[in-house]
């Protein structure tokens, strides 16, 4: 419990500094929404307008620094993060519900198929090592894993979508189609084939690799030999001695990615032109969309942070030498 408790301590007084980093950074930048808004409009805004834009951004009458400070938790408890400039006048939490799941349901989704993916061929090209098939993994993850993932989505779209017409070209649902019908949950896969796939062959080939070293790593441990010549079966060494000891180092590098699902796949969905998170941030940095580039970061910073404290936690119920802090 007192770890669990120094762990809970740890992840608040991070995400605090986090919020108060968020609040910090954009006031130390140049300039201001409105500046942006008005090199935006070329000057055409007049007074009335300006002031108005103020008012609906909060910098009519900031107060002192520490006013704000306490304005902007506030805030943030109520879940108010202010207007977009490129999207005005939609509230950003607007803009980052209706983000979200798609960004979620396609990254999230196979974040987790890429891990379990690549971790169960890392597993057999360790444990089969010497095999044909086992020995022409690693390889192949590598030149997977070093492949920009960019150009393989570039490749997918003009190979099985402009050339052949196989898959839609982008976005993320065909128009006019009824919610909730066959044609739409159809619809909705078609659009998501060649980003999931981007996604799940570029990210395999580095979990393949980083479990395959975990698997030879345990392997060579004096424990797995005395098992074997206690005359255990290879079938439960590798369940109760192998898989679950070389699964505990990969959780805190999946639990990052996890984290980072939030901020979506940035370069594969503005290539698909899918309209996830990762869409909305590259559309904010480039329209100087300062409201909502300040909200994704800070959801991005406490996504990885829980992400880690829920590592934590299964660390702590895997390993018992985590709790009682030998293992640390």
């Amino acid at each position: 419990m007192r770890y669990l408790l120094r762990k809970f301590g740890i992840l608040l007084f991070t995400l605090w500094v986090a919020a108060t980093l968020n609040f910090i950074l954009p006031r130390l930048v140049p300039g201001d929404p409105i500046g942006a808004m008005i090199a935006k409009y070329q000057g055409k805004l007049d007074t009335n307008a300006i002031e108005a834009l103020k008012v609906a951004y909060g910098l009519n009458d900031q107060g002192s620094l520490l006013t704000q400070y306490f304005g902007y938790l506030g805030d943030l408890l109520r879940g108010d993060f202010g207007r977009s400039i490129v999207q005005f006048p939609t509230p950003v939490i607007d803009i980052v519900k209706q983000a979200a799941p798609w960004t979620i349901g396609l990254v999230g989704v196979c974040t987790v198929l890429a891990f379990f993916i690549g971790s169960a061929f890392g597993l057999y090209s360790a444990w089969r090592r010497g095999t044909p098939l086992a020995d022409a993994l690693p390889p192949i993850a590598l030149f997977l894993n070093s492949m920009p993932y960019f150009w393989f989505a570039l490749i997918l779209l003009y190979v099985l979508a402009f050339r052949n017409s196989i898959f839609p070209l982008g976005g993320a649902l065909a128009p006019f189609v009824k919610t909730g019908t066959s044609e739409w949950w159809r619809s909705l896969l078609l659009h998501a084939v060649l980003p999931a796939l981007t996604i799940i062959v570029t990210s395999a080939g580095g979990w393949l690799i980083t479990m395959r070293n975990n698997v030879m790593g345990v392997m060579s441990e004096d424990y797995i030999a005395f098992a074997r010549a206690k005359g255990l079966s290879e079938g439960r060494l590798l369940r109760r001695y192998v898989l679950r000891n070389a699964l505990l180092p990969s959780f805190t590098a999946f639990g990052m990615a996890l984290g980072f699902v939030v901020g979506g796949s940035i370069l594969t969905e503005t290539v698909f032109s899918y309209p996830g998170l990762g869409l909305q941030l590259y559309n904010a940095v480039t329209g100087l969309d300062y409201p909502l580039m300040q909200a994704l970061f800070l959801f991005i910073a406490a996504a990885v942070l829980i992400a880690n404290f829920i590592v934590d936690l299964l660390y702590a119920s895997l390993d018992p030498r985590v709790r009682d802090g030998k293992a640390e």
